[in-house]
């Protein structure tokens, strides 16, 4: 298990010399360390790049097995311990749930949990699916239209709903109706190519034939919400992403009259994978809370916080 932690730790970092500075061995041991598992599985775990090294093929795909049995190893610990819930839980979040829905959520299971250690782990929405089938994430939450997907559990936890955003000066934004054809000629901002909220506000305009005049495409809600403000163009987004620009008169909300947009907040997991005591407390918990049930404050999340 101490190679494993090692071998952790040095895919991590893609340094030796680090590696050994953080687990206080010699470097001489960690470069052992790995020779030995190297023969052990035998295939090779990295490859010297330059002065640098990487993962190779068969170590990327080793890494996801290691934080795996370390893991339960944890849980295993805590379990013949006969303490509280302890172990590792390796989870994903689309932007919006991750900054505006989770906080709240994380301290509070953190402190209901203090043995529990959270990993996010940041990766596109068409990755997760396959981390969550291999067993290399215990849970994923996803913005998405209604969605399943074979061999994978999906929960509705809540609705998010979708507005279209422009800066308050803009000549849309007192207008009592908007619809895709007003938005004719627009400079549009908007997320990557794969984002359910963006897919639908596209069809709406193609379907009433207003093309853009021109998209930008952006990472992040954040710098989508600073351009708006400074009157680059319009972009949809959810509200929760907004709520406080909204509240200091930053942007406008248009009064879209088209079809609603609209995604949801959705859990998923791998009901397949043998999940251990750590991550169904994490599953359990997130869902409740992000539900908005009234049990919450008995768990210690504030109303007001999620």
């Amino acid at each position: 298990m101490r190679t494993l932690a090692t071998f952790r730790t040095a895919a991590r970092t893609l340094s030796f010399t680090r590696t050994a500075e953080l687990l206080n061995y010699a470097q001489s041991s960690i470069t052992a360390q790995m020779k030995n598992l190297e023969q052990d599985l035998g295939v090779p775990l990295f490859e010297r790049v330059g002065n640098r090294i990487e993962l190779t093929e068969p170590g990327r795909k080793f890494l996801d097995y290691a934080d795996r049995m370390l893991a339960l190893m944890e849980e295993a610990q805590g379990a013949v311990k006969g303490g509280g819930t302890e172990g590792l839980v390796r989870f994903t979040a689309a932007e919006t749930v991750c900054s505006y829905r989770l906080p709240a959520v994380l301290s509070a299971f953190a402190k209901l949990h203090p043995h529990v250690r959270l990993q996010f782990v940041p990766m596109p929405v068409r990755d997760f699916k396959r981390q969550l089938l291999e067993g290399a994430l215990g849970a994923a939450f996803v913005l998405e239209e209604p969605f399943s997907h074979s061999g994978l559990a999906v929960e509705w936890l809540r609705s998010e709903p979708v507005g279209i955003y422009a800066p308050p000066g803009h000549r849309l934004a007192a207008a009592g109706r908007v619809t895709a054809l007003d938005l004719l000629g627009e400079q549009c901002l908007l997320t990557d190519s794969g984002c359910s909220y963006r897919n639908q506000f596209e069809r709406a305009l193609i379907a009433a034939g207003a093309h853009p005049a021109t998209r930008l495409e952006f990472q992040s809600i954040e710098a989508i919400k600073r351009c708006v403000e400074l009157g680059m163009g319009i972009a949809p987004l959810p509200d929760i992403a907004v709520a406080e620009e909204r509240r200091d008169g930053r942007l406008a909300r248009l009064a879209w009259a088209d079809q609603p947009l609209e995604v949801a907040t959705h859990l998923v997991w791998n009901p397949q994978h043998v999940v251990g005591a750590s991550v169904r407390a994490f599953l359990d918990f997130c869902s409740l809370a992000l539900r908005n049930d009234p049990e919450l404050e008995q768990a210690g999340v504030e109303r007001s916080g999620i």
